[in-house]
């Protein structure tokens, strides 16, 4: 029987997103053990209605589906504020941790792939199948799946390969955001290592940190700064498409936002901006506000009754991916990348490279900085790594393991 379907318009989905995020954060602040391991508020409040959508579809026959258009343009507004913020002097020292990340995540790409295959095998289905659970859903995203579904059922003649892909896309999703904060605690209370304590966050406040004045013209500078941001990255994200260079828009904007910093930087004199605290204050609360909103607009958009038919493959891949990414990231990327405390976040953020998006990745690490203190450089290698490098890097693997 065909579910009689809901449509919910796009103020009401916004002003819902706002009060599942409410909701999120009263749990979270109620929780122990959500605090404890930096789950996401956002999160929390988002798969609540995913839920309770999934409840209506099963029990009541009813389909919800949300206008969400504005959930991209959140993500937007969330990278520009992390460009503006940003200090190339760290960029430029993140080369070698970036390479090292990078090669990291490229080794993971070649064992998501090689178990998913495994996997798919073990269930009689064709092995090429199982690339539908590894890279393609997981470290490439909904995006990287609608681009390659249509090929394996076209050349490789995998019917399901769509429904594969968006059903491991949401589980991975979920995982992604869960596993990031329980690691990075670990590993800080394990390895007993110093926090940094820096208030000067990229997005959000220092959970134990006083409440700081903050007045209308600092949200209003926060404001223009980021639409200009904007603007510009639109304008580079044209040029680059006009020059055959395709790169998602939030890393356009990004760019944007570093040219920008350092422009005004050496019009101003770094000197008077410092005294500028307010209107930073601003851009990271605006950014924390635009991320908590985007993730808990992309949870409120699940539907998680697209895992029904094929819920027994799926449940067994993602289990042991999801083993893989907690055991990889736990015991190699967390040593590769220094034992530190930059390298514990880092770990909080691989399981969005490796399981969800870089939304996720920010998220995790975001919740986890909020908590012990700023991490600089990991908010600059991680979204490039996620962004950009590893897109390239899942190609060519794909490529080679699918022989399309």
């Amino acid at each position: 029987m065909t579910p009689q379907l809901f449509s919910v318009h796009g103020l009401v989905s916004f002003t819902l997103a706002i009060l599942l995020l409410f909701l999120g954060k009263t749990l979270v602040q109620k929780n122990a053990l959500l605090r404890q391991y930096c789950i996401p508020e956002s999160v929390v409040g988002g798969f609540v209605c995913a839920a309770v959508t999934s409840l209506l579809y099963f029990g009541l026959n009813i389909q919800v589906e949300f206008d969400l258009q504005v959930r991209d343009t959140l993500l937007l507004y969330f990278f520009a504020g992390i460009g503006l913020k940003s200090d190339m002097r760290q960029l430029l020292k993140g080369g070698r941790p970036l390479l090292i990340l990078l090669v990291l995540a490229g080794v993971f790409i070649v064992l998501q792939n090689a178990l998913g295959m495994g996997v798919a095998e073990a269930f009689g289905l064709d092995p090429k199948a199982g690339l539908m659970v590894g890279s393609i859903s997981l470290t490439g995203g909904a995006g990287t799946t609608l681009a390659w579904a249509p090929l394996f059922i076209e050349k490789l003649g995998i019917n399901n390969a769509h429904e594969l892909g968006m059903a491991s896309n949401t589980v991975g999703l979920i995982a992604a955001c869960v596993i990031g904060g329980p690691i990075a605690n670990r590993l800080i209370r394990r390895n007993r290592l110093k926090t940094s304590g820096d208030a000067a966050l990229e997005v959000g406040v220092l959970q134990d940190q006083p409440n700081n004045s903050l007045n209308y013209y600092d949200v209003l500078w926060a404001w223009m700064w980021l639409n200009l941001t904007l603007m510009l990255g639109y304008g580079l994200n044209l040029l680059l498409v006009d020059a055959g260079i395709t790169l998602p828009k939030f890393v356009s904007c990004l760019f944007a936002g570093i040219v920008i910093h350092h422009i005004v930087f050496a019009l101003v004199g770094e000197e008077r901006l410092k005294s500028w605290s307010g209107a930073s204050l601003g851009l990271s609360l605006i950014s924390d506000i635009c991320l908590g909103m985007f993730l808990t607009m992309a949870l409120m958009g699940l539907q998680l009754w697209q895992l029904s038919g094929v819920l027994g493959f799926i449940v067994c891949a993602l289990a042991l991916q999801i083993l893989l990414t907690v055991l990889y990231t736990y015991f190699v990327v967390f040593r590769f990348m220094g034992r530190d405390y930059e390298a514990s976040v880092i770990a909080s953020g691989f399981g969005g490279i490796a399981l969800g998006s870089t939304a996720t990745a920010i998220v995790n690490m975001t919740t986890v900085t909020q908590k012990y203190g700023a991490a600089h450089q990991a908010f600059l290698i991680v979204p490039l790594v996620c962004g950009f490098f590893i897109d390239l890097v899942n190609a060519v693997i794909i490529g080679l393991f699918s022989g399309i």
